[in-house]
Parts: structure tokens; sequence; C-alpha cells
């Protein structure tokens, strides 16, 4: 199936593990998908998901709440002088990239890999459903986009729903740029 994705949707693809990574989540869930879309602000995906009040800094936002990433104690600990991200860096620079990742994870050797949620997986299959349905050859990343929509639930659409957005507006107005 990736065969069909074109160069930004495979980016997209790529972009929902380095979102996962940073936000240091154990798996790529839908909301990482909604956040690798909002990077680059200046695809057309990114622009109508911005009329839509969905930046990648609001969307982090959202996921940041809605998963507890608040992280409360590292706020203490800078107050203290403590950079939790520079003592990250320190470990990994003195025992390897990954030294701090959970001990399951270091054993079985995946400390780079993050596999997709089956939510995520669903989006990418729905995914070519729609490029199918829309008479597409290839995936692009509004076919991704509406992907998410289809699917309907999860992270991502409780971030839309949490904003109050019609996800059918939203998925006209996506649609809409396939023809541009």
């Amino acid at each position: 199936m990736f065969e069909r994705f074109t160069p930004r949707a495979r980016e997209v693809v790529v972009g929902a593990q380095t979102e996962a990574r940073e936000l240091r989540h154990g798996r790529i869930g839908t909301e990482h998908l909604l956040l690798a879309l909002t990077r680059p602000s200046d695809t057309p995906t990114a622009r109508v998901l911005a009329r839509h009040g969905l930046t990648h800094a609001v969307v982090v936002e959202a996921v940041r709440t809605l998963t507890g990433a608040e992280d409360l104690d590292a706020a203490a600990l800078t107050t203290l002088g403590i950079d939790l991200d520079a003592v990250r860096e320190a470990v990994e620079a003195s025992f390897g990239p990954g030294a701090l990742d959970a001990p399951e994870r270091r054993a079985r050797g995946d400390a780079g890999h993050i596999p997709f949620s089956p939510r995520a997986k669903k989006v990418l299959e729905l995914a070519l459903r729609e490029a199918i349905a829309l008479k597409s050859r290839s995936i692009t990343e509004v076919h991704l986009a509406l992907g998410l929509l289809r699917e309907g639930q999860g992270l991502a659409m409780k971030v839309l729903h949490d904003r109050g957005i019609d996800a059918v507006d939203l998925r006209s107005d996506l649609v809409t740029t396939l023809g541009d």
C-alpha cells in the first residue's frame, strides 16, 4: 500500500513517528498523524486545518493536555534549575540513545521503532479507501486527513470535538483541495 503514497503523504507518516518520539509516546496514534498533517504549515492540507483552528501549536497543546503530558514534576524541577531535556541528552551521550527508555523496549532492541496503534493503522487503510472512492491514483496527505475523519474516533477526533470543529465541514474543505 505504501507504494501508492505520494512523497508528502510518506513525510506525514514519518512525521507522525517524529511527533510521537518528541512527545515521548510509546506508539503512533491518530493524534500524531494530525500533528504531522499540520507541519509544515504551507501545505494545502495544513492551511485548511489552520482555517478550522488546527495549527501545530494548538494540536500539541491539546494532545499534551489530553494525555497528561503537562508534566508538573518537570515544571517543578525547572524551578530548581534542573532541565530534564539536558539530563536526557547527557545520559544518552554517555550511555547511548534510548538509555532512559523502558527496559523491555531496550531488551527487544526496538528503542528506535514506534509501532502504530490499531486506530492509526485503520486511518492508513481508510486513506486508501478514500483515494479509491475519489478516483485518485495515489494516496495524498489529503486522503490521510480524510481517513482520520472517516475513522471518527481516537484522540485526533477528540481534539476536533473539543474545539467545536464540524467534521463534515472540514471534510468538504479538504475534498475541495484535491481539485486545486
